[in-house]
């Protein structure tokens, strides 16, 4: 059995940025509940070298958007990286959800092959579709997703490995 370019795509971006919708929420409301403010956590890293929250969702919703658009021979529009609150990171990542979403599997399909390039620490890198999805993209992905939720944890919020998992099918 095979799996399409699409279905290893677009639901698992989809899902993933779900469940990082859902830790947000949880981090909004325990900054509500905790009477801190949201910059507080919005701001916060797990060490001083990594990106704050707010800018682990930004590259969260880049990789994802941008990922299943490069897969169909279409460049992402750049977005804005201006988001000042829970509301506003939650918004972008559903906005990220419909960009990921609004691509069909006629479109994704057939990518493996497709020539991708990007930069990689500075320097040109290109991959085959297949290579682009499974070695660089979703590891990101999931990299960015993982730190904003272990920033949260991190910071008290009551998160578990169910909210990042999310609902199982």
């Amino acid at each position: 059995m095979s799996i399409s370019m699409y279905d290893a795509s677009v639901p698992v971006f989809a899902r993933g940025l779900t469940s990082l919708k859902n830790v947000l929420a949880k981090g909004a409301a325990s900054a509500a509940a905790r009477k801190i403010d949201e910059s507080v956590l919005l701001n916060a890293r797990l060490a001083p070298d990594m990106f704050p929250l707010s800018r682990q969702v930004h590259v969260a919703t880049d990789f994802a958007r941008g990922t299943v658009a490069r897969l169909t021979g279409v460049e992402p529009p750049k977005w804005d990286d201006n988001e000042k609150s829970f509301a506003e990171l939650i918004a972008r990542v559903d906005r990220a959800i419909e960009a990921v979403k609004s691509f069909s599997a006629a479109q994704v399909d057939g990518s493996e092959t497709r020539s991708v390039t990007r930069p990689v620490r500075g320097e040109p890198k290109v991959f085959t579709g297949i290579n682009y999805l499974l070695q660089y993209s979703l590891p990101n992905f999931y990299f960015h997703a993982t730190t904003a939720y272990a920033i949260l944890r991190h910071n008290g919020v009551d998160v578990g490995k169910g909210d990042f998992i999310g609902a199982l099918d």
